[in-house]
């Protein structure tokens, strides 16, 4: 019988890094510097390159910020005690139920793109849009991301969910804004900053809008501050919807925000969400706190500018 020995993993570079754990690259330079991890290698360019160890404790990491952890607590932990972390996170009325969530991780396991589509889309013609924008669909994303964090899946499986989870939301909202609704006003500009990468979030937010009849612009992810102002104004919006994972710090956020205010004309609101710690209103600036309080935030734009359909 043969020995078959793995390859060693070749150390990654910081783009692919980025995409592979979550983590902006200003997140793992920031880290670098302040908690000595992670502690890349050079090129002969003196490029980083990131083992694959590291990269390992990365999403691990990612994964725990994301549930509310602080990176001052957690950065330079060993992967042992992240994972005792990360077992207690969350409890019953966080996650998703079995019967939720192990069907879409059997698809995901056994590579079934069309099996998982027309899993997602069953879900959304028995539960609604609106309760799969903003209560199934986090859950399953949640579910998905812990899965990966635990080793349970590869990281192509996640990225596979992802693009399976986005084909099936895009198109129930073109459905939703096919369905007869008046769609004038308010319009929505929808977009991240460039330290942003994930979408899902903001479409899932998109998604909210789109029931509340708004009539919705998304630029998707990651664009840059002037360009997001540039494009509010040619669109003539009304509101600027803008996502902020745990991985962007407050502070990032704050200081984009206050240039964005600067940038756009005050009959433009912008309204910030997500799940980035430490976010907080500012003039001129909306918190949302959570998706369901979207519906109420329109409720209240429409009456403040004495708007009707």
């Amino acid at each position: 019988m043969t020995n078959v020995v793995a390859e060693p993993v070749a150390p990654m570079s910081i783009a692919s890094v980025e995409r592979d754990s979550g983590l902006p690259k200003d997140t793992l330079r920031v880290w670098e510097r302040r908690y000595g991890f992670p502690n890349p290698l050079r090129d002969k360019q003196d490029e980083r390159l990131y083992p694959a160890d590291q990269v390992t404790t990365l999403r691990l990491l990612r994964r725990l910020i994301v549930a509310g952890h602080r990176p001052g607590k957690i950065v330079g932990l060993p992967d042992d005690q992240l994972k005792k972390l990360l077992e207690k996170v969350g409890g019953p009325d966080d996650q998703p139920t079995a019967y939720e969530a192990e069907p879409v991780l059997g698809l995901l396991r056994s590579h079934d793109a069309v099996g998982l589509r027309n899993h997602l889309n069953a879900i959304v013609l028995r539960s609604g849009l609106g309760a799969f924008a903003s209560v199934t669909g986090p859950r399953l994303v949640e579910a998905v991301g812990s899965a990966w964090a635990r080793g349970d899946l590869e990281i192509h499986q996640e990225h596979f969910f992802t693009e399976q989870f986005t084909t099936v939301l895009r198109s129930s909202i073109s459905a939703a804004e096919g369905a007869g609704l008046p769609r004038v006003r308010p319009r929505v500009l929808f977009g991240t900053f460039p330290q942003e990468p994930h979408a899902l979030g903001l479409m899932m937010a998109e998604a909210m809008f789109t029931l509340e009849g708004c009539l919705g612009i998304s630029l998707g992810v990651q664009t840059p501050i002037p360009e997001i102002a540039a494009a509010a104004r040619a669109h003539k919006a009304d509101i600027l919807a803008l996502s902020f994972s745990s991985i962007v710090p407050a502070a990032q956020a704050t200081t984009g925000l206050a240039e964005l205010r600067n940038l756009v004309p005050g009959t433009i609101e912008i309204w910030a969400g997500g799940a980035c710690p430490g976010l907080r209103p500012m003039p001129g600036v909306y918190v949302l706190r959570g998706l369901a309080s979207i519906g109420p935030a329109i409720e209240a734009w429409r009456s403040r500018t004495n708007f009707t359909e």
